[in-house]
């Protein structure tokens, strides 16, 4: 049994969703963002970076994202959760799924977590004023080069869609209209209507 630390809303709904579709055995636990449960002496014994999402499997621990898709996708073959016959579609997928966590993720985080990167108060308030152009930036280059369709890889669904559907679904709380990128809103409402995804987000609403 897998079980994955999560919080509603944040970067481990794509681990949710993955698992939703991968047909494996798993159970969620929720970590209370807003009692600072992430910082507490029995999670950080699970994660000691305090961050979600964490998967304990029969192994040990994954944590970061990228790692915890793939490892998802390679535990369940027959889910076809990813291109595991193609090294270079594989490599391509992990490069997209990369780009999300090491630099969207980031832009998205100065705006709630500047504190991260300063102690200076008027330095934070320039980092938030930078978020809705750092995600637009972003995001124009998902439009236009890095996003196939319908799914980031093209005909064939993947671990990077509900990634890039996380992080799709941030956009209006940045102060950004996910209409402004056609092909992104496309790949959202398509990801809406799969089973999964409405599985994973009636999970959130419940746990």
């Amino acid at each position: 049994m897998l079980t994955l630390f999560t919080s509603p809303g944040s970067c481990g709904r794509a681990s949710h969703i993955a698992l939703e579709e991968s047909g494996l055995a798993f159970e969620i636990r929720r970590i209370d963002f807003a009692a600072q449960e992430q910082q507490s002496t029995a999670f950080l014994k699970i994660n000691p970076k305090g961050r979600v999402p964490a998967l304990v499997t029969d192994h040990g621990t994954l944590t970061e994202s990228p790692a915890i898709l793939a490892y998802i996708a390679q535990s369940a073959p027959q889910a076809r959760l990813a291109p595991l016959d193609d090294v270079f579609a594989f490599g391509r997928m992990q490069a997209f799924n990369a780009y999300l966590s090491s630099t969207v993720h980031v832009a998205h985080a100065h705006g709630r977590r500047a504190y991260r990167w300063t102690d200076d108060l008027a330095a934070m308030e320039a980092l938030k004023r930078r978020v809705a152009d750092n995600m637009t930036d972003c995001f124009e280059l998902i439009e236009e080069a890095m996003l196939e369709t319908p799914w980031v890889m093209g005909e064939t669904y993947s671990i990077a869609d509900p990634y890039l559907f996380t992080m799709a679904g941030w956009l209006e709380s940045d102060g950004i209209a996910i209409a402004a990128f056609p092909k992104v809103h496309a790949h959202y409402k398509a990801m809406m209507q799969r089973s999964a995804v409405q599985r994973a987000l009636a999970g959130e609403k419940s746990s």
